[in-house]
């Protein structure tokens, strides 16, 4: 009896928090891609929405592949267990998935700010050579 309404719960509510999520690592971490990218804003929506596509992919599967795993609820409280379990796992995932996004980007943030910087500096020397 309480399967349906739960299985519906946990998609509705785990998509919402995966669309806000996104939408809020998105809109803030523009600013930080900015800098790491040298101040290229191309660049950095460029990587941005490729980031946010693959963000989505990765935790939209997760949603859907963990949708089998657990038993039917079949009383209220079972379906407050049940829910809770599923969504805290996906909460857990979509944390998971920000510390790695945030990891690979300040690493690669840091490699790409090192090329900008060494263009920078050898577009000074070579104007103070002229």
């Amino acid at each position: 009896m309480y399967d349906i309404g739960s299985y519906l719960a946990y998609l509705a509510i785990s998509i919402g928090l995966t669309i806000w999520v996104a939408q809020t690592l998105s809109k803030n971490g523009l600013v930080f891609l900015i800098e790491c990218f040298g101040h290229d804003e191309t660049l950095a929506k460029s990587t941005n929405h490729l980031l946010v596509v693959g963000f989505y992919l990765v935790n939209l599967g997760w949603i859907l592949l963990t949708l089998r795993f657990g038993n039917p609820p079949e009383t209220a409280v079972e379906a407050i267990r049940f829910l809770s379990g599923k969504i805290g796992v996906v909460v857990v995932a979509l944390g998971l998935m920000h510390f790695f996004n945030m990891n690979a980007i300040a690493k690669f943030g840091r490699k790409v700010g090192s090329w900008f910087r060494e263009e920078q500096w050898a577009a000074k020397a070579a104007g103070e050579e002229a």
